[in-house]
């Protein structure tokens, strides 16, 4: 017996007008995905920072100070030029609004610019000719440092709070794995800083980090795309699919090498470069796949359509 063909066809899935059913996302190139890494940076080289003070690994401890100071400033500023006016920045540092994860972003980022730039300052102080100020400025130094280790963080995943918080289907339903990849994504960055910057004898901290948050990384990309499913298809399609697998491909060979990193400059060097490059195309492609989620109204309608009839099967 032949099956009889269908009277009605598959929907095609349009909106009114060509529109997509939901806003695509505004933010910009390069300075919305670099902003996320250099705030994944600055935040666990705070960690890192705090864990190589107490260690006794100074070398490592100052070069870490350095990359969360310049890390929240530039990211800062990323984040100003972003929003068009600079002024706008200050203007969400004018309430605090615990439900609103922007809100909450611009104090934690705040603080963390703040307090890393202290915790350098007293830091350098210890080198410089201060006189009667030479104990209090680097004890007041250690001081912001150590409130670093709460605030680093968090910084470093308030991002993936950020943007999973958005009716964006690739970000939104991602919601699970995003603070485990940009955390993961942070860890390398941080790590592979660390190593480039710091003697490699005093570097080894730095490597294990490096090593650790790229396979934080490369687990949390992959167990996402796998949950996510068909939702997940514009993080394997298009420009987002090359970045994320270039992305892979780079973490996971930077991780790799930094296990051997100490053994020479040059794999010190192609290592942190590689880890580098990883975590930027992370997230220049986790924006992009959030664009094309949005484009498509299909990545909107399917999920809910499935949600409704998995709700009446219940009823």
């Amino acid at each position: 017996m032949t099956r009889e063909r269908a009277m009605v066809p598959e929907a095609e899935f349009r909106s009114y007008y060509g529109r997509p059913v939901i806003k695509a996302p505004i933010w910009h190139e390069p300075h919305m995905p670099t902003y996320l890494y250099l705030g994944g940076l600055s935040g666990v080289s705070s960690s890192m920072a705090v864990m190589a003070r107490l260690t006794g690994h100074d070398r490592l401890a100052r070069t870490a100070r350095v990359a969360a100071a310049a890390g929240a400033v530039f990211g800062t500023a990323l984040l100003a030029a972003e929003l068009g006016r600079p002024e706008r920045f200050l203007n969400m540092l004018r309430v605090f609004k615990p439900t609103s994860p922007m809100s909450v972003g611009s104090w934690i980022l705040a603080a963390q610019g703040g307090l890393s730039a202290a915790a350098l300052a007293g830091d350098l102080s210890g080198t410089l000719p201060v006189g009667h100020l030479s104990g209090v400025l680097p004890a007041a130094g250690d001081a912001a440092l150590l409130v670093t280790g709460v605030t680093g963080p968090l910084t470093a995943t308030y991002t993936a709070v950020l943007v999973a918080d958005t009716a964006v289907p690739a970000w939104h339903e991602g919601y699970r794995e995003l603070p485990f990849l940009f955390a993961g994504s942070a860890m390398a960055a941080a790590g592979a800083v660390g190593m480039l910057g710091t003697p490699r004898a005093h570097a080894g901290p730095a490597r294990a980090v490096a090593a650790l948050g790229a396979g934080m990384e490369t687990v949390a990309g992959q167990a996402m795309e796998r949950r996510l499913g068909f939702v997940g298809e514009p993080y394997r399609m298009g420009r987002a699919g090359r970045l994320m697998r270039a992305a892979r491909v780079l973490t996971a060979g930077g991780g790799l090498l930094a296990v051997v990193a100490g053994r020479s400059r040059a794999l010190t060097a192609l290592s942190g470069l590689a880890l580098t490059a990883g975590s930027l195309c992370t997230r220049f492609g986790i924006l992009e796949a959030g664009r094309a989620s949005a484009a498509d109204p299909k990545y909107t309608v399917v999920p809910q359509r499935r949600r409704l009839e998995e709700a009446s099967a219940k009823e």
